[in-house]
Parts: C-alpha cells; sequence; structure tokens
C-alpha cells in the first residue's frame, strides 16, 4: 500500500527543487510528474498502461494541504 504522507513529501520536495520564485509553472510540472512517479501502477492487457487511480491523488492532496 502507498503511504500518501510520503508521496505528498516528495511531490514537495520536488516542487521546491524548482525555481517556483521565477518561473511557479516548473514547480507545477515537476510536482505532477513526481505525483504520475510515486502513484503509477501498469495495467498489462492489450498493450501497456500506466494508471493513477483519482482517489490517491486526492489523498496526496489533502496530505500537501497538511504539510
Amino acid at each position: 500500500m502507498t503511504n500518501i504522507k510520503e508521496v505528498a513529501q516528495a511531490v514537495m520536495k520536488a516542487y521546491e527543487a524548482e525555481d517556483t520564485y521565477n518561473f511557479p509553472k516548473d514547480g507545477v510540472a515537476a510536482a505532477l510528474r513526481e505525483v504520475a512517479n510515486q502513484l503509477q501502477y501498469h495495467n498489462f492487457g492489450e498493450g501497456v498502461d500506466m494508471i493513477v487511480d483519482a482517489h490517491s491523488l486526492y489523498e496526496v492532496a489533502d496530505e500537501l494541504e497538511a504539510l
């Protein structure tokens, strides 16, 4: 099971690693990439799909607000 608090901390770390003062969109893009990286799982049907559960996204958002 995914530890949502650890995911939120990794997302915030990715966001803060970017120059968010001058380029806030870079921080948002880095955070979104880290969310996908942390929460993705694979569906091995026809082809391979990377899937992120929407419920997990909401949990991460809640945890980010709590940081």
